[in-house]
């Protein structure tokens, strides 16, 4: 099978994985089991084979399995068009996350350059209904998978920014130092601009070329001025100077893109995402993931991973069969989770099937044919 997908995946003292191995051919993959049993873990632990801290978020020394703490390493074979690759994304006891590419340590940012991977998970639900930092990691994940660099432009701003801000708690007033970190700012804040921007238009494209079964989204950028748009590096380095006294009153950088939102509107009502019920809050989400895949497909030849946790329980069954469809078509390989192996039987032979058991907090894996 051509694309992207993972052949091998190995878990050691992951969460409640003491050891987890786990052959694939490229299908989807239903893994099913009761609540607590640690299907999550087994997509996080992908989800850690993309730059970040994965769909918890968590820190390294969460991730390592009780009682041992002895650290924890999450391996993985990847088919990338023609090319295999090694990945092993390790912590050992206190220390943090390690990347190795193919035998070579490498930094968390090359990962993105390699395997594309797009997440749906419960907490997510509620995007649309809280603050705006969580809509901006969406986007910016978004973003991600169509700009690999964008991860870097990110943590260089966000770097320049925090010195900026200690120099403001601190009253610091001399403008030499303002002038070189709002310099630096310009520079990636601009870049972050531009990619955010591209990536919504792509994913624009990939809906409206579309013919799916879940409702479109129209989004937009939006937020204080100098915040979303474009503006260019000069213009938003003289806007950081204008802002500076305002900016020293409040102890912290007003503008920029990381004060920009995600807004989103149910475009066939008219109704901005945060007014719509729970159930299209969540159709919405999931339009905007296959989107993504559309459009990754299309530009580098193969959709990215998809982790979708616990997504079928909240779809009816013509939309469950729908999204499998949707999935199989795009020949994407989908980690879907769920309670019992019944929220599957339309994938069938489609896809692989696990069963997730827990005993005394250990959890195990055992393939089993869908039904």
């Amino acid at each position: 099978m051509a694309g992207l997908y993972l052949t091998e995946l190995l878990l050691s003292h992951f969460r409640s994985h003491r050891r987890a191995a786990l052959v694939l051919d490229g299908r989807p993959v239903a893994l099913w089991g009761p609540n607590g049993a640690g299907k999550t873990n087994v997509l996080e632990a992908v989800s850690l084979l993309s730059p970040g801290r994965g769909l918890r978020r968590a820190g390294a020394e969460e991730l390592a399995r009780r009682p041992e703490a002895i650290g924890w390493k999450v391996s993985a074979l990847l088919q990338a068009g023609a090319a295999i690759h090694e990945l092993e994304t390790t912590a050992e006891g206190g220390q943090p996350r390690a990347v190795r590419i193919d035998g070579k340590a490498a930094p968390q940012a090359a990962l993105a350059r390699i395997c594309r991977i797009v997440w749906l998970v419960p907490s997510m639900d509620r995007l649309w209904i809280e603050a705006a930092e969580g809509r901006r990691r969406f986007l910016d994940r978004l973003t991600l998978s169509f700009a690999p660099h964008h991860a870097e432009a990110v943590l260089a701003y966000e770097k320049a920014m925090r010195e900026r801000n200690r120099l403001l708690k601190d009253m610091v007033r001399d403008t030499g130092w303002y002038a070189a970190l709002e310099a630096q700012m310009a520079e990636q804040g601009a870049q972050i601009q531009i990619n955010r921007a591209a990536a919504l238009a792509r994913i624009a494209a990939a809906q409206a070329a579309s013919d799916t079964a879940f409702p479109v989204a129209d989004l937009a950028l939006t937020g204080p001025e100098d915040a979303g748009d474009p503006q260019g590096a000069e213009a938003l380095a003289e806007a950081f100077a204008r802002g500076r006294s305002r900016d020293m009153a409040a102890g912290r950088t007003l503008i920029g893109p990381h004060r920009a939102d995600l807004a989103a509107t149910y475009a066939a009502k008219g109704v901005p995402a945060a007014q719509c019920s729970t159930g299209e809050q969540k159709a919405l989400l999931i339009s905007l993931i296959l989107a993504n895949a559309r459009a990754l497909a299309e530009d580098v030849g193969a959709p990215p991973i998809l982790l979708l946790d616990e997504v079928a329980a909240h779809l009816d069954a013509a939309r469950r069969a729908a999204l499998y469809d949707e999935i199989c078509a795009l020949g994407a390989q989908a980690f879907l989770t769920g309670t019992g192996a019944e929220l599957f039987d339309t994938l069938g032979p489609r896809a692989q099937g696990f069963e997730v058991t827990e005993t005394g907090g250990l959890s195990a894996l055992s393939e089993r044919p869908l039904p």
